[in-house]
């Protein structure tokens, strides 16, 4: 690598920080919940609009890529990011939570369609793939501090200046402005684009092929178990031990650590094991986690049950991810757009989760999750063994 090169993956990596802050919509929606006297029904439909926009805006930002280039569009994302993150310092009304949350997650279909590309054109052919997996590290970083931020403001342990458990989100707009300036004054040296774009509906015509059907399938189940554990666990301590939500936002944390774990041993894994073994491995995980959330009434059968969907479900969408770019190597920017399409599934889930908890209690949402789960090991034959 050269000099230059280095000096960018500090900005880039701050990048990854500044889209993790995407997964604080789980612990938010539960205190907005709290604040505002919400059904789960109507709080769940904060994660689910914050990834209905990557049904939106995925393949669109592969295009906007190809006119403006990598780094600028990720540029454009951090800006929609900094806007979702004013404006819960002004209030927490519904229809202002609404907007914001709708920003969060337009800025981080951006960001996730545009920063991947981005580490490939600073590697230059480096080492791409573990790069990649320390940047799902440092994203995971600021998933899991989402909770405590907001538990703490919410308790007062640290100064919040009447905001109570939204200071977490001035916290993360301070980093986001500094990943912004950052980025903008690093130069990146961006390689033309050779050959004509793929349009619209040429890129939606390839989930016409099977495997890329089935993963993008698969990216939806990935993360609508990630985003409906991410909501639901603190629901589950609540329901089961009676735990406060101040209490019971630990089991979001419990999950991230997890996954944080999970991203940094997987990337060894990988290189060591035979990915389909790791996959059943990952997936039977996730499947032992269903069953202690759906029947676990103490702490440690819940929170070992968090703890395996947490390490579990942390490499599923890279293995996916990698299969559906293999097994279309000339159309990978299109394919790629269409995966993080797949993160449309954080939409679907939790809608679900909320009418099935309101009706049968947490284990409604829970087996919502498990379809998911069940899913997945129907995806094992088509896994590489490489």
């Amino acid at each position: 690598m050269s000099k230059t090169n280095k000096l960018a993956l500090l900005p880039v990596m701050l990048c990854f920080f500044a889209m993790g802050f995407v997964d604080l919509v789980g612990i938010a929606s539960n205190y907005v919940k709290d604040d505002l006297h919400l059904t789960d029904a109507t709080a769940n439909v904060f994660p689910s609009l914050v990834f209905f926009w990557f049904l939106i805006f995925s393949v669109p930002t592969g295009m906007l890529m190809n006119k403006i280039g990598r780094k600028k569009t990720v540029l454009v994302s951090l800006i929609i990011t900094l806007f979702s993150l004013l404006l819960p310092v002004f209030g927490e009304s519904y229809g202002l939570m609404l907007v914001s949350f709708s920003l969060l997650g337009i800025g981080n279909a951006l960001m996730q369609t545009s920063l991947n590309p981005l580490v490939a054109t600073v590697m230059k052919g480096g080492n791409f793939a573990s790069t990649l997996t320390f940047g799902q590290f440092v994203k995971a970083i600021a998933s899991f501090m989402a909770p405590y931020l907001a538990m703490w403001g919410a308790q007062a342990s640290i100064p919040a200046f009447g905001l109570g458990w939204r200071v977490l989100f001035p916290i993360y707009l301070v980093i986001g402005i500094l990943a912004t300036l950052l980025l903008f004054s690093t130069p990146i040296e961006e390689e033309p684009i050779e050959g004509k774009a793929s349009s619209f509906m040429q890129c939606l015509s390839l989930l016409g092929k099977p495997i890329v059907l089935l993963s993008f399938l698969g990216i939806m189940c990935h993360v609508g178990i990630d985003v409906g554990t991410n909501t639901t666990a603190p629901k589950i301590l609540m329901e089961r031990l009676g735990m406060t939500l101040n209490d019971a936002a630990f089991a979001t944390s419990l999950y991230f650590i997890f996954r944080t774990l999970g991203c940094l041993t997987g990337s060894f894994f990988l290189r060591v094991m035979n990915n389909k073994v790791f996959f059943i491995i990952s997936v039977t995980m996730m499947a032992l986690s269903m069953l202690g959330l759906a029947v676990g009434t103490s702490k440690t059968v819940l929170f070992i049950a968090i703890a395996l969907v947490g390490y579990g479900n942390s490499n599923v969408f890279s293995m996916v991810f990698a299969r559906a770019l293999q097994s279309v190597p000339d159309k990978q920017n299109e394919v790629s757009g269409l995966m993080i399409m797949g993160l449309f599934g954080g939409t679907i889930f939790p809608l679900f989760m909320g009418f099935a908890s309101d009706a049968l209690g947490q284990i409604g949402a829970v087996a919502i999750m498990a379809i998911g789960v069940l899913y997945l090991f129907t995806y094992i034959p088509k896994m590489n063994h490489k």
